[in-house]
């Protein structure tokens, strides 16, 4: 063993990596098939394993998903020095000035060093309308010139839709109180069951959408996240099945009836709200 081998390692080290990864001559031929596209997916499915270690409190397995997430911002960075497009440094560099630029109650002048001493709560509100002044700033700048163009396609789609929302809210086009939000949902589900009863499934899919969207909009009004909301109902559903699972025995889950499985699912019901 190598005595003098490094345990402890800091980014220049996992640039090092990247790059010896992507070496033509002696690097890793997973590696360098890779480009912009491609990556596209992993990083998508490590920040949702991000999101996991934080929501099962795991703090040791965040550790290491975040490492893979950076890991992914290194691997474009890499791609992106390779093609003379932009370097990691390119990207601390961008998102420190935008930082700067959108804080300026703690950035006052401007520059990273710049301080003030103190901020009140009657501040907060005008933060606020300050932040999204800037951020629709930055869009012109870039050449954005409609309210909702660079909102991407790519997101799930909860929360693209909450998005779409609170950018069309930041300029005035929403209700001012929640009972229209869920007026609006009834409303969804009424034009929902037409198209069922006519057996549309354009239609249907189209109102169904309608219903969904709405669902995200009544989740704003209440300040709750829908991801967030959705994943919970997920693994309710999940921990009520397995319950409900281990309920039937020594049987097949498959071998009950609608009616004795719809039992079995109120028993476990039942059971849980006699724990809280």
């Amino acid at each position: 063993m190598n005595h003098n081998q490094k345990t402890e390692y800091g980014i220049e080290d996992l640039r090092y990596l990247m790059r010896r990864l992507r070496d033509p001559k002696s690097g890793c031929p997973w590696d360098l098939k890779q480009n912009f596209q491609s990556l596209t997916s992993h990083t998508i499915e490590e920040a949702y394993e991000v999101v996991d270690a934080i929501e099962q409190d795991d703090m040791s397995h965040l550790s290491e998903e975040l490492g893979d997430l950076l890991f992914q911002i290194i691997f474009y960075s890499q791609l992106a020095e390779e093609q003379s497009q932009f370097s990691f440094d390119d990207i601390i560099s961008t998102i420190t000035q935008k930082l700067i630029r959108r804080h300026p109650h703690v950035f006052p002048e401007g520059t990273i060093e710049s301080s003030r001493v103190s901020l009140a709560d009657a501040e907060i509100v005008e933060i606020k309308r300050v932040w999204e002044e800037i951020k629709r700033q930055e869009r012109t700048d870039k050449g954005v010139g409609k309210t909702l163009d660079d909102i991407p396609l790519a997101l799930p789609a909860l929360n693209r839709a909450l998005k779409l929302q609170k950018r069309a809210a930041n300029v005035g086009f929403d209700w001012s109180d929640i009972k229209p939000v869920i007026e609006k949902i009834n409303e969804e589900v009424i034009e929902l069951e037409v198209e069922i009863k006519r057996g549309d499934k354009v239609r249907m899919a189209d109102e169904l959408g309608d219903l969904l969207f709405s669902c995200v909009n009544l989740a704003r009004h209440l300040k709750l996240d829908p991801e967030t909301s959705l994943r919970g109902a997920n693994q309710k559903f999940k921990r009520r099945f397995e319950s409900m699972e281990l309920l039937t025995g020594k049987t097949k889950i498959e071998d009950h009836s609608a009616d004795q499985l719809e039992l079995l699912w109120g028993k476990v019901k039942r059971s849980e709200s006699h724990l809280s």
